[in-house]
């Protein structure tokens, strides 16, 4: 029996550990009543996601980046849409987007960090090879 690896982009969309693409990296959805936490290490294989003391400082920038594109793409929806040229408009508007996308926002930029920008993380497909039970 074959087993097919999970591709990277469906494991980081579905938050998964990006060593082994089985793995759990939060507790809680996203958007949802219970804050999310991130796990300090894989449940499933041991990684420690922190891979040196303050290594998240640097998802602050991939956030920063992520909101820059959200404003200026919001920023540019409702001018058009509204052709407005009061300024409360568009402090609403991008103030509402900024808030609505913080928990989306602190998610993805650990994971695009951790995916795509850290050449110390490998992805090691012998772990997907072995059933795995969520419980």
């Amino acid at each position: 029996m074959a087993i097919t690896h999970t591709p990277k982009v469906k494991a980081m969309m579905a938050s998964k550990c990006p060593k082994c693409r089985v793995g759990k990296m939060f507790v809680g959805s996203t958007y949802g009543f219970r804050r999310q936490r991130m796990n300090d290490i894989c449940p499933y294989c041991g990684f420690r996601f922190e891979i040196e003391p303050g290594y998240f400082y640097a998802a602050m920038y991939v956030s920063y980046g992520l909101s820059v594109v959200q404003v200026v793409a919001a920023g540019l929806l409702t001018y058009e849409l509204t052709k407005s040229e009061s300024p409360w408009v568009y402090l609403a508007v991008l103030m509402g987007i900024i808030l609505i996308f913080a928990p989306f926002n602190f998610r993805y930029s650990r994971l695009i960090l951790l995916y795509y920008l850290t050449p110390k993380v490998k992805y090691n497909p012998k772990y997907e090879d072995h059933p795995y039970d969520e419980a």
